[in-house]
């Protein structure tokens, strides 16, 4: 692509697609948004990988049509998670299909087993989450939620809004 010698050309590649992808990909975070690269939903979650896919084949290709077809793409993923966010907030039904309800995994002084055994979920996983969170014992922690982003939640404290919990579903 720049050299005739190939490691210098490999080295070339490496730097020059590197510095074009990123700058790219900065380029179109900055037109669409930091919403972007975040992780409320699982499409969220995809799109950020899938991104990170495409711009590790645009970096290390040696064949300029494959380096401005993974630009299109990238462009072509920043679209669809827009359309997606787009409808998601204008449809309940959308919203359901394209994302998990949060889950309660332990609440009420309570494992909540079935919840674990569905999500896979142990109970010394919950339990590190609650170390996490700095809860010294069990009674610390109103509520544990595995949320829709895969993320946990671990809610502690004194009073709990019961209007933080409306959406996260009881099994």
């Amino acid at each position: 692509m720049f050299f005739e010698e190939t490691w210098l050309d490999l080295l070339a590649r490496g730097i020059i697609l590197s510095f074009i992808g990123l700058v790219w990909v900065t380029l179109l975070i900055r037109i669409v948004g930091l919403r972007s690269l975040s992780k409320m939903t699982n499409f969220d979650f995809v799109m950020t990988v899938a991104l990170g896919s495409v711009l590790a084949n645009a970096v290390t290709t040696d064949k300029w049509i494959t380096f401005w077809q993974c630009l299109a793409a990238m462009v072509g993923l920043f679209l669809v998670q827009v359309i997606a966010s787009k409808i998601r907030k204008t449809s309940d039904t959308a919203e359901d299909i394209m994302q998990n309800q949060p889950v309660f995994l332990y609440k009420d002084g309570a494992f909540c087993e079935e919840a674990m055994t569905s999500a896979r979920v142990s109970k010394s996983d919950v339990i590190a989450k609650m170390r996490e969170a700095n809860c010294l014992s069990l009674d610390q922690a109103q509520a544990v939620v595995l949320e829709a982003t895969g993320d946990v939640s671990v809610l502690h404290g004194d009073t709990l809004d019961e209007r933080i919990l409306e959406d996260v579903k009881t099994v």
